[in-house]
């Protein structure tokens, strides 16, 4: 029962987070807020998109350092530089040069330009190029250092525990790792034959416990904006490196499977019109379960908060806080259930790594 309690304490202070969280410019009453034309879709949009700043509260905003490579070297500065023009973009002057930001996005004007002259079609300034490099320090970039080192601390304090390499029961905070690190070795022996899985164990204990964490910082109150497996980014980074370790270890009977599908089942003549067809699968099929890994991992922590933020607005559209009634609890509910999702794509991720790893590293008689 206490259980249940704390989920639901935890769930309605995500849901009156997010209420405030939605709020995202102006400190007022929510009557101030809404005499403002208030777009949901852009508002969400925004939300789960990268930024130069993290934006904890309003009024309260942490800035992160630019860092930019560009035609004439080096320039770094604060992004709490950038102050709106007369046309309310931002702008900021370094080194003789002059930087604009547009919806999140760094350009640099053109020599002798300090504002922006208008926009084409894909709403790129006229007078302005993006910037050759862009190494700056984003929110997702934050939440990846975060993310690093609470895992470092975390497994380096469990691993003090069995310090002799003699078997110990578990205390203190190993009592939490040590089922998720027996958990993720189960997965990996299930799919990977033999004693082969030990080899791909610690990669795959990194992969769970970096999307584990990863999600439950998302659902942090007042961090929640930097996600970073809600990045496309960090996602495509996750699958590329499970592709290369796949392909880097990938055996001859791997390969007979793509390009010899039907093995001797059937004569050569017979079996060139189906290979016409099951070969060009196969090897699409190379790439698309990498691509498949990100888009799962991607999409569905990112319709989470997309829909969160979506249930907060339905008070802002309808211009009345009578509407919290029916929002608060709808959000209430998709945040708690955001908790098994955090867990549950760590876990389908893993495990169809450990698939695509195992199928490449299969012996000939399996």
């Amino acid at each position: 029962m206490k259980n249940y309690v704390r989920i639901i304490f935890f769930g309605l202070l995500l849901a009156v987070t997010n209420l405030a969280n939605a709020n995202d410019h102006d400190p007022h009453a929510i009557e101030e807020k809404v005499e403002k034309e208030f777009s949901a879709a852009e508002h969400a949009i925004h939300h789960a998109l990268d930024n130069h700043e993290i934006h904890l509260t309003d009024g309260f905003t942490i800035p992160l350092p630019i860092i930019l490579w560009t035609d004439n070297g080096l320039v770094t500065f604060m992004s709490s530089e950038f102050h709106h023009d007369d046309e309310g973009h931002h702008v900021v002057s370094k080194n003789d040069m002059n930087f604009v930001k547009v919806h999140d996005k760094i350009y640099q004007l053109e020599a002798g330009q300090t504002e922006v002259s208008g926009f084409d079609g894909d709403h790129h300034p006229y007078n302005a190029h993006k910037v050759t490099m862009d190494f700056s320090i984003t929110k997702n970039v934050v939440a990846l250092f975060i993310v690093a080192g609470v895992l470092m601390f975390v497994f380096i304090s469990a691993a003090k525990k069995y310090k002799g390499g003699k078997p110990v029961a578990p205390s203190g905070i190993a009592k939490w790792t040590e089922p998720g690190v027996v958990f993720v070795q189960d997965i990996a022996k299930e799919n990977i034959e033999g004693d082969k899985y030990k080899r791909f164990t610690p990669y795959l204990l990194t992969l769970f416990f970096f999307i584990f964490f990863g999600n439950l910082l998302g659902l942090i109150p007042f961090l929640s904006n930097p996600n970073m497996t809600g990045s496309i980014s960090i996602t495509l980074l996750l699958a590329t490196i499970t592709f290369v370790i796949q392909m880097m270890n990938s055996k001859k009977t791997y390969w007979l499977h793509i390009f010899d599908p039907l093995g001797h089942s059937l004569p050569w003549y017979g079996k060139l019109p189906l290979y016409l067809i099951l070969v060009p699968i196969e090897v699409a099929g190379i790439f698309i379960k990498p691509v498949a890994l990100l888009i799962r991992l991607f999409a569905n922590i990112t319709a989470g908060h997309i829909i969160v933020v979506s249930l907060i607005s339905i008070i802002f559209v309808n211009k009345s806080l009578a509407w919290a009634g029916l929002s608060v609890p709808m959000t209430l509910f998709i945040s708690t259930l955001e908790l098994l999702v955090a867990f549950l794509q760590a876990y389908i991720f893993t495990m169809l790594a450990a698939m695509y790893v195992g199928s490449a590293v299969e012996s000939a008689h399996h």
